[in-house]
Order: structure tokens, then sequence, then C-alpha cells
């Protein structure tokens, strides 16, 4: 809004000085350096010529005129080609009385697709606690400064209960729970099933160690901190493996396709091709994989 007034204060006070009107495309401003004074920098070199003038010359008589037209200009100032502007005071005083009643100022008319905006989603294995009235707030407010922007927004709330998250609740519950219930233990649901989301870590650490101490005798001599680092280690190891195989599973299949192809037009050849290749590579996975446990 700004720009546009000072576009059309620059366009005029060009007018008058040289009798001609330049290029409103051309007329852009810009946030003025930090290292200068001003609010808005115009670069006036494309219109030298048209003025008959030099940069620094054309600037300064610019900036006079523009002052001499509009209080809203508080003084200015000249790098070479450049006008740097400085907003008076008096304004942005009347600029804010102006428009500090006004519900709808700054807002536009809502159109175009729609902007899917997701929040909070929390985490349905878990308590609630303050963190997530952070995070609905924070989403509401984006919501509300897209749609102030014109978007067509709508939210989504996500409730994530599948996955191996409630898998993991799920069968600490079958296996420990004994059956109870929020009524029977006295506990909110969510924190009813958070323990048990709980539980299942802690038991499954305990059968993990187990099972590496009983088949590795060294293991048994790490601390407890490098017992962690060579679990996550032999974690990441594993899922490492097992994504580049599968990596090199679609590039196989994708490859080997064109190549069935070629080598026969019937459909029933190809697809049998593609899945032995298909057979072999899942084969070759398993095998590493147990000479990864061995």
């Amino acid at each position: 809004m700004l720009e546009e007034i000072l576009k059309q204060l620059f366009i005029k006070s060009f007018k008058t000085l040289y009798g001609q009107e330049p290029p409103a495309q051309q007329v852009n401003f810009q946030k003025t350096r930090p290292e200068f004074e001003g609010d808005l920098t115009v670069v006036v070199f494309p219109f030298g010529k048209l003025a008959g003038r030099n940069p620094e010359q054309l600037a300064n008589e610019m900036g006079a005129e523009m002052m001499k037209e509009s209080s809203m200009i508080a003084k200015f100032n000249v790098v070479k080609g450049f006008l740097n502007i400085l907003i008076s005071d008096s304004f942005w005083l009347d600029f804010f009385r102006d428009n500090h009643q006004k519900e709808s100022f700054g807002r536009k008319e809502v159109s175009g697709k729609p902007v899917v905006v997701e929040y909070s989603s929390p985490n349905t294995n878990k308590p609630l606690h303050l963190g997530h009235i952070r995070n609905n707030l924070l989403g509401w407010s984006v919501c509300e400064i897209l749609k102030a922007s014109g978007k067509n927004v709508v939210r989504v709330n996500l409730v994530n209960d599948r996955g191996i998250h409630i898998c993991k609740s799920m069968l600490a519950w079958k296996k420990w729970g004994n059956g109870c219930t929020p009524e029977s233990t006295g506990k909110k649901g969510d924190h009813l099933i958070g323990d048990f989301y709980v539980l299942f870590d802690k038991e499954y650490k305990k059968e993990l160690n187990a099972y590496l101490t009983a088949n590795y005798p060294n293991f048994a001599n790490l601390g407890e901190k490098e017992q962690e680092q060579a679990n996550d280690a032999a974690t990441h190891g594993l899922f490492t493996c097992l994504f580049t195989y599968a990596f090199f599973l679609l590039l196989g299949l994708f490859a080997v396709r064109p190549f069935m192809n070629a080598f026969s037009s019937n459909p029933r050849v190809v697809e049998a091709g593609v899945s032995y290749f298909t057979c072999v590579l899942c084969l070759a996975l398993f095998a590493t994989v147990q000479i990864m446990i061995e």
C-alpha cells in the first residue's frame, strides 16, 4: 500500500519536472538497506535518459520535488542513483488513527484453491499437556493469518490412532494389562495408554538385552550407555540394509520390465519374469538379514 502511494507520487513528480510519464512497471520501491537512512528506496537509473539527467542529479531533483508535493516524506538522501526516502512520523500517526478501528483492514476476499492446515494432531498414545495448547494456538493463528490474506483455509486435526505406536500399547495391554480399564485403575484413558506405551519399551529393551547377553558374551561387558549405543547401531544398520534393498528392488523392477518387454510381447511371460526377479531379490534380502542376525 505504501509502495503504491510512493509510486504514484514519483510518477506525478517526474511529469511535473520533465513533462513525461515514466513507465510505471519500472518504478519499484524496496526496503532501504540498514546502513543508509530511510524507509524505502527507488532506483532512478532507468529514467536518466528520459529525464536528460545523470542518475545522481535526477535522484536529488526527484527527492526535492516529492518532498514539495507531499508532507509524507520527512527527508531524503541520495547514494549515486539510489533515492532513499524517510517517511514522516505524522504520516504513520495519521495512518494508524484512520485504520486502527477497521476490523477489515488488511483483509482480502477469500478465493482460490483450499489451503489445508493440520493442527495439532496430538499423539493418541500419550497424555495431553500444555505443549498441545501451544500447538493449537499456533495452528489457529496461522489459519487466521492465511484467511486474512484471502486464502480458503481448511482446518484438519488428524486423529492418529493407527500405526506402530498404537500396536505397542495394544500388545503391552494384551500381555501385561490383565484386562484393566480406565475405570478399574482410576486413571484417565490417555494416561493409561501412555503407561502401556512406556511399558512396552521397557519390556522390549529388557528382552533384547537378555537375548544379546545370552548370545553375544561381549555385550554383557559393555556399560549401559554403550549397550544402548550398540542397540541403536544394530537397529540403524538393519534398517539401512532394508531400505537399500527396497531401493534396489524398485530400481530392478523398473529396469527389468523394459527388458522383459523387449524379450517377449506376451504379458504373461513379462509378469512371470518380473515376479521371478522380485523373488530372487527378496531371497537375497532374507539371506542378508539372516547373516546380520547371526
